[in-house]
C-alpha cells in the first residue's frame, strides 16, 4: 500500500472517530474498510495499473467522509474533503480530479462513465452480493431511523430492498458479475421467499381474524343453543329426581302395608282397639302409593299430526307423543320442514321446554301432597296407636280391680 493510501486511512480513521455521529450505524469506518477490501478484490482480479489502483483505494477510503457533516449531498462534501486532504499532501491535480469524479459516481442514481467509476460503484455496493447483506441492510434501516430521515417497517424495508436489487442496481465489472452477482441473486431470492412467507402468514392471520369475527357474530346463536341445552337438561334431571322420589315412596309404603297386613291383621279379632290406628296407617300409606303412581303415570297423547300442523308450526316434533303413530316417511318430511326454518326449531324447543315445565310442576305438586300425607299419616297413626294402647291399659286395670276387690 502506497504512503498516501496509508495516510488517507489514518486520516479517515481519526476523522470518523472525532466527527462522525454515533447515529451512523452503517456509514461508518466498518463500511469504509469493507468497501476498501472489495475494491482490492476487484483490483487483484482485474487488469488495473498501479496508478489507477491507488486512485481507487483513495476513493474507497474518502468516499463517505462527507457523512461527518451531512447526510443529504454527502458525496459533494466528501469530494471537497478529499480535495483538501489530497492537495495538502501534494497529490497531482489530475489524480485529485479522477478521485473526485469517482466519489461523485457513488450516487445511486448516477451511472458510471468509465472503468474506474465502475469499480468503485461495484465496491460500494458489494454488500448486495455478500453473505452479510442482511446485517448491513438492517444497520442501514436503523441508521435512517436514528437520523430521523425515514422510518421503514421491516415489511416496507424488504419491499424497498427488493425494488433496489431488481430495478436500481447493477454490477458492472466482470469480477463483480462473476463473484458477487450469484450471491446478490441468492439474497434477492431470500427476500422474495420471506415476502411470500409473510404473505401466507398475513393471509392466515386475516383468515383467523375473519373466523374469529364470524365466531363472535355467531356467539348469540351459540348462547341460544347453550340456553336450550342447559334448560332441557335441567328439566329432564328434575323429572328423574321426581320419579326417584315417587319410587322411594312406593317402595316404603308397600313395605309398610305388607308388614301391617302380615302382623296386625291376624290380631285385630282379639285386639279390636288396634283397628282404628291400623286403618289410619294403611289408609295413609295407600293414599301415598296412589299419589306416587299418579305422579309418575305417563300421559299418552294421540301421537298424530297433519300437514297443516307442520305448515302452521303448531306441532312440537321434539316430543315423541306427537308423532309416535305417524309413518316414518311422514315424520322425516316434517323434520325436514322443521330444519329448514330456524325459528320453527327454536319454537319447537321452546314448546318442549314449556310442556316439560308443566309436567314437572304437576309431578312436584303431587309429590308434595304425597309426602305431606305420608308424614301426617305416620304421625296420626303413631298417636292413634299410643292412645289405643293407653285406653286398653286403663280398661285392663279396671277389669283387674273389679276382679280383685270383693263385693259386700
Amino acid at each position: 500500500m502506497s504512503d498516501i493510501v496509508s495516510k488517507a486511512e489514518s486520516f479517515v480513521n481519526q476523522l470518523f472517530r472525532e466527527k462522525l455521529s454515533h447515529n451512523f450505524i452503517y456509514h461508518n469506518l466498518t463500511h469504509t474498510l469493507r468497501v476498501l477490501k472489495s475494491t482490492n478484490e476487484i483490483i487483484e482480479n482485474s487488469e488495473i495499473n498501479a496508478k489507477d489502483a491507488e486512485i481507487l483505494r483513495l476513493t474507497a477510503l474518502l468516499h463517505d467522509t462527507g457523512y461527518t457533516q451531512t447526510f443529504e449531498g454527502h458525496e459533494e462534501v466528501s469530494a471537497e474533503i478529499a480535495k483538501e486532504f489530497l492537495a495538502k499532501h501534494a497529490v497531482e491535480k489530475d489524480t485529485i480530479d479522477k478521485i473526485v469524479q469517482c466519489i461523485l459516481a457513488t450516487k445511486m442514481e448516477k451511472e458510471p462513465s468509465n472503468k474506474l467509476e465502475e469499480v468503485i460503484c461495484d465496491a460500494d455496493c458489494s454488500h448486495f452480493g455478500k453473505d452479510y447483506f442482511d446485517e448491513a441492510s438492517e444497520f442501514l434501516r436503523q441508521e435512517l431511523i436514528a437520523l430521523d430521515i425515514k422510518e421503514y417497517t421491516p415489511k416496507e424495508w424488504r419491499k424497498e430492498n427488493i425494488r433496489l436489487l431488481v430495478e436500481d442496481h447493477n454490477y458492472y465489472t466482470p469480477y463483480a458479475l462473476k463473484e458477487w452477482q450469484p450471491q446478490k441473486e441468492a439474497n434477492l431470492a431470500k427476500l422474495l421467499k420471506r415476502k411470500k412467507k409473510d404473505k401466507k402468514r398475513r393471509k392466515k392471520e386475516e383468515l383467523k381474524a375473519e373466523l374469529k369475527a364470524k365466531y363472535k357474530d355467531a356467539s348469540p346463536e351459540r348462547g341460544i343453543q347453550t340456553f336450550y341445552r342447559t334448560a332441557l337438561r335441567n328439566h329432564i334431571k328434575l323429572s328423574d329426581i321426581a320419579d326417584t322420589k315417587a319410587n322411594i315412596l312406593l317402595s316404603v309404603n308397600a313395605i309398610i302395608i305388607s308388614l301391617v297386613l302380615s302382623n296386625l291383621l291376624s290380631k285385630l279379632d282379639t285386639n279390636p282397639f288396634l283397628i282404628a290406628p291400623s286403618a289410619i296407617f294403611v289408609l295413609s300409606s295407600t293414599i301415598s302409593m296412589i299419589l306416587a303412581v299418579i305422579a309418575t303415570r305417563p300421559n299418552v297423547t294421540r301421537g298424530e299430526f297433519t300437514d297443516e300442523d307442520v305448515k302452521n308450526k303448531d306441532v312440537n316434533l321434539t316430543f315423541f307423543g306427537n308423532f309416535h303413530r305417524m309413518e316414518l316417511s311422514k315424520y322425516q318430511w316434517a323434520i325436514d320442514e322443521l330444519l329448514k326454518d330456524r325459528d320453527y326449531v327454536y319454537s319447537s324447543l321452546t314448546k318442549d321446554l314449556y310442556f316439560l315445565g308443566k309436567v314437572l310442576d304437576r309431578k312436584y305438586r303431587i309429590l308434595r301432597w304425597t309426602y305431606t300425607i305420608f308424614v301426617v299419616g305416620i304421625i296420626i297413626s303413631i298417636i292413634s296407636f299410643a292412645i289405643s294402647f293407653s285406653i286398653f291399659d286403663q280398661s285392663v286395670d279396671q277389669v283387674t280391680d273389679t276382679i280383685v276387690t270383693p263385693q259386700n
